[in-house]
């Protein structure tokens, strides 16, 4: 298949995992449940569950396997753009295209959409009857999704951004920051597609552990780039919004063709993580340079 192919296959395959879960607007507290669907369904690249459905694909795992840990990523994910956006984060009223859930609903409705979100990813690695079975695997899937958006993960990361803002830092800070923020979901979302073919060795996970945490970076500074080359509406989200809340960036740190060739430099080392897949990795391959060269 090619990736275009794939990533319209996984994009469905999350969509529907999502409409399963997540619980319907007519069930009461029916406004909340309304809002969580507006923030999670028909909206988003969902690169973090086709990076569970690649890995776990790549090393033989069943994609009915994988429909939990994605979904689950997927929750978190989104949990954290609603946070994000709130007057006391970032102060967005734009995401995917339309209105950031606070100002389509209202801001108490938006940390509780977070709250909900966030819960139900873990009920989900908790209960879903066609993931790994092994309870140990299981245990290392729900651990690893906590420690990646907690505080030594995600969180901390948003924190340490937040405190950023305004203040001249360096660059091993600032890669510090985006192993956290950025980076940190996308390492257990390869972890978890790799934790769901249980005969996976410890080697080849470090490997793809490797692979993840150089595309996260590189995700993190496309991210940086998009803002000052990027389009609205193409973007989906407002232009400029890192360089209007004065948040220390990697163009900003080290001037755009910088950090252009570092984003090149990890791709490469991403790549070469991935030989021991040989041919069966050639879609992770694929979404790297996907991820790199995007324009949204």
């Amino acid at each position: 298949m090619t990736l275009s192919t794939l990533l319209g296959t996984y994009q469905a395959r999350t969509e529907q995992a999502l409409q399963h879960w997540l619980p319907s607007a007519r069930i009461l507290p029916t406004r909340l449940h309304e809002a969580m669907r507006y923030a999670a369904l028909g909206g988003g690249k969902h690169i973090r569950p086709t990076l569970v459905y690649m890995t776990g694909v790549a090393l033989g795992a069943p994609l009915e396997r994988l429909d939990g840990p994605a979904c689950a990523l997927e929750l978190i994910h989104v949990y954290s753009l609603v946070h994000d956006d709130l007057p006391a984060m970032d102060d967005d009223d734009l995401r995917r295209g339309k209105p950031t859930t606070h100002i389509a609903f209202d801001e108490a409705t938006a940390i509780l959409v977070g709250d909900a979100l966030q819960s139900l990813a873990f009920y989900i690695l908790a209960h879903d009857p066609h993931m790994v079975s092994n309870p140990a695997l299981r245990l290392r899937m729900v651990e690893t999704l906590t420690l990646a958006s907690g505080s030594r993960g995600m969180a901390g990361g948003q924190a340490i951004d937040l405190a950023a803002a305004g203040h001249e830092i360096t660059l091993a800070e600032l890669e510090d920051m985006h192993i956290h923020k950025t980076g940190a979901l996308i390492r257990a979302s390869v972890r978890l597609g790799a934790l769901s073919q249980p005969d996976s060795d410890e080697t080849l996970l470090e490997q793809l552990d490797h692979y993840a945490k150089c595309m996260g970076l590189a995700f993190q500074i496309r991210d940086d780039i998009l803002d000052i080359e990027g389009d609205t509406a193409i973007l989906g989200k407002p232009q400029g919004s890192d360089l209007a809340g004065d948040k220390p960036t990697y163009p900003a740190l080290v001037g755009m063709d910088e950090a252009k060739r570092m984003a090149r430099d990890l791709h490469q080392e991403a790549l070469d993580s991935l030989a021991p897949l040989g041919d069966a990795g050639q879609p992770l391959r694929d979404i790297a340079e996907y991820i790199i060269n995007r324009n949204s």
